[in-house]
């Protein structure tokens, strides 16, 4: 081995797609070599047309490399559809395709053992590491102990559970935000003023994602110290739309408030909310806040005169590259976090073309009915 051709060699494969743009720092974290040891290597590569400087310290290969991929993963996700999952599992394969990572995807569907025999599958096929979304937390807790048992790491998307790493939304923290945001509205509209909370919660998948609700209720008073003693009513729709204006309808017959603040945990349920309130005739009546920032709710969030007033995103279209890096970490036995967060914003009428500009490129079917695919998922 001559050890200075190594080093060269693996410089050249730090670039693990055509066309990346890596600076000096990325190239010394990858490769673990010295600053001035890799800068040297760099320059000789780019005197000999191999490596290309494209900007102050940033670098891009001339050398397409063949590699055989490293790993092969396992996805299971909760339903192939447009919309939410759609979005961020097609995050997953362009990440896993650009690292070169060999990707085995299963479909969970929306029964309880379907799961159970997709991970017996996985273990049988013996992949390095799986990516989880599940989010029945019995289920997923059953299968967090066949891959223990398989010596398998799991990442868990969305939906914490025991024994694995998360990556997904900071619960509480996007709670929060929607909460305070809430009660902001109500007090430049309704002057501070509102007669009932309706928070729409998912009990399936566990109480860690249960502090979404508490987050919603915790920054609306935070928010709003007047409504601390509003009456606070919960509804478990399990992210369903048409459970939930089921169950919206019901409540209305029950209920005598007049000004109603709503926090949604999903959007398809803080859509059901709205279509079933509306259908009541009592949009103006209405406050609508939702976490998940899906397409659904996106495009209604363009919407002329809807009363959803903010959708906290998890940006679920950059879940890929984020879930493929953690992959790598974890299996190259780098130090890792038990937990991490995606970036949250409030997406509102007025800001949701500026982070998603793109929406308008999606088929007619799904841009003029979103509603239809609204099924039931956790986020």
């Amino acid at each position: 081995m001559v050890e200075a051709v190594a080093r060269a060699c693996q410089v050249i494969a730090s670039f693990r797609y055509e066309g990346e743009v890596l600076r000096l720092k990325d190239l010394v974290d990858r490769t673990g070599l010295s600053f001035s040891t890799t800068f040297r290597i760099l320059f000789t590569l780019q005197q000999g047309g191999l490596i290309e400087r494209v900007g102050n310290k940033e670098y891009r290969s001339n050398v397409k490399t063949l590699r055989v991929s490293r790993y092969r993963l396992g996805y299971a996700h909760q339903g192939a559809e447009p919309g939410f999952v759609q979005e961020w599992s097609d995050s997953v394969v362009r990440a896993a395709a650009k690292e070169r990572i060999e990707l085995l995807v299963l479909d969970h569907g929306h029964d309880s053992q379907t799961p159970l025999r997709n991970a017996e599958r996985l273990i049988r096929e013996q992949v390095d590491l799986v990516i989880d979304y599940l989010g029945d937390a019995h289920v997923a807790a059953i299968n967090a102990s066949k891959f223990a048992e398989a010596n398998i790491p799991v990442i868990a998307v969305g939906a914490p559970r025991p024994g694995a790493i998360y990556y997904g939304p900071d619960n509480y923290v996007a709670g929060l935000m929607g909460g305070r945001y809430l009660g902001r509205w109500a007090k430049q509209n309704w002057h501070g003023k509102a007669d009932e909370l309706l928070l729409l919660d998912i009990d399936i998948s566990g109480p860690l994602q249960a502090l979404r609700m508490k987050g919603v209720e915790v920054g609306l008073k935070q928010a709003v110290p007047e409504l601390n003693g509003i009456e606070v009513v919960r509804l478990n729709c399990n992210a369903r739309f048409l459970l939930t204006m089921e169950l919206i309808r019901d409540h209305l017959c029950r209920s005598r408030a007049r000004r109603i603040l709503v926090g949604a945990a999903f959007d398809p349920s803080a859509l059901g909310a709205l279509r079933a309130l509306e259908e009541a005739g009592r949009s103006e009546d209405i406050a609508v806040v939702s976490l998940g920032g899906c397409v659904e709710g996106r495009m209604e969030l363009r919407r002329p005169g809807t009363r959803l007033i903010g959708d906290v995103a998890f940006f679920v279209d950059k879940y890929g590259e984020n879930v493929i890096r953690l992959a790598m970490d974890v299996l190259e036995k780098k130090p890792i976090p038990s937990a991490s967060f995606a970036k949250h914003k409030v997406l509102t009428p007025e800001n949701v073309d500026h982070y998603y500009p793109n929406d308008s490129l999606l088929s007619p079917t799904t841009a003029e009915n979103p509603l239809l695919r609204c099924r039931p998922i956790t986020g």
